[in-house]
């Protein structure tokens, strides 16, 4: 095993272990290529780690780290969220170091801002092409966590008259990877005056961000 992934292994234990120890985490935003906004919705990843903090008991750092999806330092981070709208493009040595921080227990949250979905499923599928994405049942443990959400993703924002649908990969029985589509994730997780979101809709945004961290600290 390389010494990358034993080093990540052992971050990823300590890391875990400090969720109740009160050492702290962190999570991160993933910055790839091909001119697509990564850096879409600034304000997301601080109000979810702010809500996990106040209600679900986690010590997350405030402040997410921004991680190249091939820089080996995505390695010290359990949670990578990747969001946009536009184009994404993984070189071979992302898509294998992304491939290998996968395997070795990191997990990646992709949330479709609209329009990402073309050019992720693309690269995804450098990362893993013996994978395909598969719609996660609506009893599947990601949405029954502290909050219940008994017919999957809510609905955040509308684009094409889509239900909102949670896709996964699964590697060797694990879920290493979620896509949230046509549900806007993200969007609702900012501060509701930046799209005009009802109180209600940000908070049932929070709360599924919220279980998508649960999840992954407690597998």
């Amino acid at each position: 095993m390389k010494k990358s992934l034993i080093i990540f292994l052992c971050l990823t234990c300590l890391n875990i272990a400090g969720i109740s120890q009160g050492s702290g985490v962190r999570i991160a935003l993933g910055k790839y290529s091909g001119g697509g906004d990564w850096y879409a919705n600034p304000t997301s990843l601080p109000n979810l780690i702010q809500f996990c903090n106040d209600n679900i008991g986690t010590t997350i750092f405030h402040e997410p780290a921004t991680v190249d999806i091939g820089s080996p330092d995505i390695f010290n981070y359990p949670f990578v969220h990747i969001t946009g709208h536009g184009n994404v493009l993984f070189s071979d040595s992302d898509a294998k170091n992304l491939r290998d921080y996968l395997i070795s227990g990191g997990f990646l949250h992709i949330d479709d801002n609209y329009g990402i979905n073309v050019f992720i499923r693309a690269q995804m599928k450098k990362v893993f092409p013996e994978l395909d994405f598969v719609e996660l049942p609506f009893s599947h443990p990601i949405y029954h966590q502290t909050y219940e959400f008994p017919s999957g993703l809510p609905k955040i924002h509308e684009h094409d008259n889509k239900p909102p649908q949670g896709f996964g990969l699964i590697w060797e029985g694990r879920l290493i990877c979620f896509y949230s589509y046509e549900c806007d994730l993200g969007d609702g997780w900012e501060h509701p005056a930046v799209h005009n979101d009802t109180q209600e809709a940000h908070i049932l945004a929070l709360k599924m961000g919220a279980n998508i961290i649960q999840y992954v600290f407690d597998r």
